[in-house]
């Protein structure tokens, strides 16, 4: 059996969480049968079991395109790119919108079966208008066709297969819940502080530590806001890039040097560190949180609880699967807008109550080695790698048969 996945990401270029899985669970599933990666960038490993190739954007061909619709039309380009290689894979399996026109093309034109994974979903995600202008509308069109032709669908919770029920015409038979995974051998507690000497963090002081990407669904400016409210001791660390838009990387530089006029222990890394780096820092952190406003599974959380760090996290979505409260984490409780964008109603009192639960566990040692001790548990427990693709596998071949 051969696979194909799509994506927009594969390493060297991997900056959010469907990355990461794309990277692991090919990774895993190579090891069971043939993987051919197409990605979007220049990679080129044609061999063995594990083959990858990368199609890089046309520039050129959009010069004189909107600005906010270049993405748009980059994507379709690259994804018909994509199927001008002929493709004999037994199954074709797409991830995130980036990949879906590219997956819609290889079922209509070669036959093959499609596994979709969501990721995320464009209709919970209101706030990409920003990023792509009506672009977005287009994203969400080409969304929608891929999820409702897809011969299964695979939801990283079962969170997110409710939110597939709620806004697309699909068959509930249709759709596998796969959790998202880690290796275990990797993500594990360090003792080097090379990277905490580096950034000029005191490793003998507490800190919470954010990971991600800076956008609205990760919830970072929230957690910025918050920072006024966290114990003065408490060092705060923000490993935080890549962002969506001018206007939130504007907008979280001036949330930062306010929360800067008060205390000089924030420091933020502005770019998005190697795996390695950010690994040594959620060995040493004392707690991470992780705000998000919409997350259908949170993968940085089980790579923080893999590495026995203690998670406050925003009680949405997937992470209410992963986090278990009281015993490997706290959860905070979100009241949403019920409406696009779906962002906090009083977004002071989510900040404030983040606060409270990183000061809590700061301040509960035992409290503090027990989640960390259980954190390490649940992921190994639940979040293997090496299950997941097996899981896979079997869904790949009940859709051969």
């Amino acid at each position: 059996m051969k696979v194909l996945f799509l994506t927009r990401e594969f390493p060297p270029y991997v900056y959010g969480g469907a990355g990461v899985h794309v990277e692991y669970l090919a990774k895993e599933l190579s090891v069971l049968m043939e993987v051919e990666v197409r990605a979007f960038g220049d990679q080129n490993q044609p061999n063995g079991h594990l083959s990858v190739k990368g199609y890089p954007f046309e520039d050129g061909v959009f010069k004189n395109s909107d600005g906010k619709l270049k993405p748009i039309f980059k994507t379709l380009s690259t994804g018909l790119h994509m199927n001008a290689d002929y493709i004999d894979a037994d199954i074709i399996h797409c991830h995130t919108w980036y990949s879906h026109f590219a997956g819609i093309m290889a079922k209509l034109c070669y036959g093959i079966p499609v596994v979709l994974t969501t990721h995320s979903l464009e209709p919970l995600r209101p706030w990409k208008r920003e990023q792509l202008g009506s672009g977005y509308d287009a994203s969400s069109w080409i969304e929608k066709t891929a999820i409702e032709m897809a011969d299964c669908l695979i939801a990283v919770s079962e969170e997110t297969k409710q939110d597939i029920l709620k806004h697309f015409d699909v068959d509930e038979d249709k759709i596998e819940v796969v959790y998202n995974g880690i290796d275990l051998k990797e993500y594990t507690v360090v003792k080097e502080t090379n990277v905490l000497e580096t950034y000029g963090i005191d490793k003998n002081k507490p800190y919470m530590l954010f990971v991600g990407r800076i956008t609205r669904q990760k919830g970072i400016v929230h957690l910025v806001n918050a920072i006024k409210y966290i114990d003065a001791d408490t060092q705060i660390v923000l490993c935080a890039g890549a962002p969506d838009t001018e206007e939130i990387a504007k907008e979280m530089e001036d949330a930062v040097a306010e929360a800067s006029k008060t205390r000089g222990n924030i420091f933020w890394i502005d770019r998005m560190l190697d795996k390695k780096d950010v690994i040594q820092l959620y060995s040493h952190a004392d707690v991470f949180c992780c705000p998000s406003i919409y997350e259908p599974f949170g993968i940085i959380n089980i790579e923080a609880m893999a590495c026995e760090t203690a998670v406050v996290a925003s009680a949405v979505g997937g992470i209410k699967e992963v986090v278990v409260e009281g015993e490997t984490g706290l959860l905070i409780n979100l009241e949403q807008q019920n409406v696009a964008p779906f962002e906090p109603v009083d977004p002071d009192q989510f900040s404030r109550d983040l606060a409270e639960g990183v000061n809590k566990v700061i301040r509960d040692k035992a409290l503090r080695d027990k989640m960390a001790k259980n954190g390490r548990q649940r992921v190994e427990d639940f979040f293997d790698w090496q299950a997941i693709a097996k899981q896979t596998k079997r869904i790949y071949q009940s859709l051969i048969k």
